[in-house]
């Protein structure tokens, strides 16, 4: 069943954005991803980790809210998700975020041993680290990485194509690190085509594990303030999504108390 702790507890919890946010915390997410294998008759599992630019994206565009509200895990990533959850009403054990999941996920490597990950990810620098990096740490870990062209998202043929390949695999984790809502869009369109796996939106959580892209210090992460840091190394790029994901964050929020 495509639940997060049992039959009916899934949909028993409130809904906040139109989501399902549970009360995994990290350790608990990596576990059940890791020991509960997806049946062919659940299908693909969405693990979905929501921040403003998420809730902010799903509020304008229907499809990417379908997504969301179908994701069979679904965390609190962004601190203000978690905040206004926590205002809802929800008992959460606090903020997971994809890169501490990730994280939690290989900190085991016997853990993975019989899995097999399939790497959709930005650049072939980003393919090329994480294929070393399996076949160095992750012994019968099978791993195989594929970069999408840009604009691949508006090609349904391509998408097919990629679906077929993550299926021809046999991918059991299935780890779409190309950003929102091209990953999440990605299971909900392809879902029929994607075999039973874990598909894993977790963005450049590997490029921050493998060293590509430089963490933030640990007193502003302690401090919520991840935000802040990566405004201040790509300060254009960041402030163009940061400022629309805000107001749209604040307009769903709005929504959601009046019931909408």
């Amino acid at each position: 069943m495509d639940l997060q702790h049992g039959g009916l507890e899934r949909r028993r919890r409130k809904p906040v954005f139109g989501m399902r946010i549970g009360d995994l915390d990290v350790a608990q997410s990596a576990q059940r991803m890791l020991s509960v294998r997806r049946s062919a008759a659940e299908g693909v599992g969405l693990f979905a980790t929501p921040n403003i630019q998420h809730v902010a994206l799903a509020n304008a565009d229907p499809e990417f809210s379908a997504a969301l509200r179908g994701a069979q895990i679904v965390v609190a990533d962004g601190f203000p998700v978690y905040r206004f959850a926590r205002l809802r009403g929800l008992d959460l054990p606090g903020r997971v975020t994809g890169r501490e999941v990730v994280e939690a996920m290989f900190a085991n490597p016997a853990a993975l041993i019989g899995h097999r990950g399939f790497f959709v990810v930005d650049s072939a620098d980003s393919a090329a680290a994480i294929a070393a990096w399996a076949a160095e740490t992750l012994p019968g870990f099978a791993c195989e990485t594929h970069v999408p062209p840009f604009g691949f998202d508006r090609d349904l043929a391509y998408g097919i194509g990629l679906a077929d390949a993550i299926r021809s695999f046999d991918a059991s984790l299935l780890f779409l690190c190309i950003g929102a809502p091209k990953s999440e869009l990605f299971v909900h369109r392809h879902r029929a085509l994607l075999p039973p796996c874990w598909a894993l939106c977790v963005g450049q959580s590997f490029r921050l594990i493998l060293g590509q892209t430089t963490p933030p210090p640990a007193l502003m992460v302690r401090l919520n303030l991840e935000w802040l840091w990566r405004i201040a190394l790509e300060p254009k790029r960041m402030l163009r999504r940061y400022g629309p994901s805000a107001f749209g964050f604040l307009r769903a929020a709005v929504a959601d108390l009046r019931g909408r």
